[in-house]
């Protein structure tokens, strides 16, 4: 039994229409590679097929109902930027205390260095503070 292809009888007439169209190239390959098209690149052949002679208005009607059907797909806003907690004062002053007895122990120095440009410190790096706070500062 023959299936009514819409998409299919109009990329082949606009294929003949416009022989060196690459967009008209292009969505014929698509479509016989995959199957079947994007909303936009069915509203981009629908755009073009309306601007040609030769394609009946029925099935520019009927490929503009296919294009109808299709779900639009929007992309979802920009994700809003949460502000981070700002560093604890009481770590600040740990690390300066520190510091004051060992001037250069190098982790603190990074981990000061790290207090200094505003970078939030992982839970973990605070907790390597406070360990270093009771070995080093008795």
């Amino acid at each position: 039994m023959n299936e009514v292809n819409i998409t299919l009888d109009i990329l082949k007439a606009m294929v003949q229409a416009h022989p060196s169209s690459v967009f008209i190239n292009s969505l014929y390959t698509q479509y016989c590679n995959r199957g079947g098209l994007s909303k936009k690149q069915l509203e981009g052949l629908y755009s073009k097929a309306s601007r040609t002679d030769g394609i009946p208005p029925h099935k520019l009607a009927t490929l503009e109902a296919i294009i109808r059907k299709k779900p639009t797909r929007e992309r979802a806003p920009a994700s809003i930027k949460i502000n981070m907690p700002a560093n604890d004062p009481e770590t600040g002053k740990m690390i300066t205390d520190i510091l004051s007895r060992f001037p250069l122990h190098k982790r603190v120095l990074f981990l000061q260095s790290k207090y200094d440009h505003k970078e939030i410190l992982s839970p973990g790096e605070v907790e390597e503070i406070r360990k270093f706070g009771k070995l080093l500062i008795k």
